[in-house]
């Protein structure tokens, strides 16, 4: 059993039922999915100069294959 302050805001557990291997597996994923959309994450603004440079960059590594 987890002592005190083992679940935290930032480190939370969670308690899934194991008895059906398949909804025990969405249930996970349903946590992880919230666990990354809470995230708020946003593509980098990049500037055209260095979208350009990234473009060189990944043609130079496409060619490398």
């Amino acid at each position: 059993m987890a002592g005190p302050g083992t679940s935290t805001p930032w480190a939370a557990w969670y308690v899934l039922p194991a008895d059906d291997k398949k909804v025990m597996q969405a249930l996970v994923a349903a946590v992880i999915v919230d666990a990354i959309e809470s995230l708020d994450l946003r593509w980098p603004i990049v500037s055209d100069a260095d979208g350009a440079r990234n473009a060189l960059a990944r043609q130079a590594l496409s060619e490398e294959m």
